[in-house]
């Protein structure tokens, strides 16, 4: 399969905040995925930058 969304080390920082760090994935098109972490753990900040709101 082709794939959709590729992320290799990406970081993101607010300030001092390190919101992710270091993280590598790959999505294949039709390929479901989830996210699971504790709170502030950055799955949010993920999800917004693969929608390319941060």
């Amino acid at each position: 399969m082709k794939k959709a969304i590729v992320f290799k080390n990406v970081r993101k920082n607010f300030k001092q905040l390190k919101a992710v760090d270091g993280i590598s994935m790959s999505i294949e098109q039709g390929e479901f995925f989830g996210l699971l972490g504790p709170n502030g753990a950055g799955k949010s900040t993920l999800i917004n930058m693969m929608a390319g709101l941060v």
